[in-house]
């Protein structure tokens, strides 16, 4: 099991960041090699179900993930959403906070415990920083992006 955690700070109003991290479709455009596809109809809920597709041809593999938290914004008050992995391949969990931050930002906190089926624990390292980077990159682009 890899962990890790990123922060950011964006010069956005904490709803509009929220979206922003939100909008799911938009991490396949973040994310190299990924369609994501929301199966349950909207607006995102708790038991919103959600599935990352990654790879290319027979490489690829399913990310399914359920939301478990939905809790937007409100007013200054904070936003987080936790979702939960409960693919075959690829377990552990998710949790995106949204906080006011310095001269009217907003604060991006960034979560992730990741499982994958048959790595050995000794990888661990490895993915939490391939996670931490590839996953550091899809926030960025995603704050930047309207």
């Amino acid at each position: 099991m890899a962990t890790f955690s990123l922060e950011r700070t964006a010069p956005l109003p904490l709803d509009e960041a929220w979206r922003r991290l939100t909008e799911w479709r938009r991490h396949g455009d973040a994310v190299p090699l990924t369609r994501v596809t929301v199966i349950t109809p909207g607006p995102t809920r708790r038991g919103t179900v959600i599935v990352a597709r990654t790879g290319a041809g027979p490489l690829a593999f399913d990310d399914r993930m359920e939301v478990t938290v939905w809790q937007p914004p409100r007013d200054d008050a904070p936003g987080r959403c936790r979702l939960e992995k409960r693919g075959r391949l690829v377990g552990g969990w998710a949790e995106i906070e949204v906080r006011p931050g310095p001269g009217g930002r907003a604060r991006v906190v960034w979560r992730e415990e990741l499982r994958v089926r048959l790595l050995p624990s000794a990888f661990d390292g490895a993915l939490g920083g391939a996670g931490r980077y590839v996953f550091g990159r899809a926030v960025n682009r995603l704050l930047r992006r309207p």
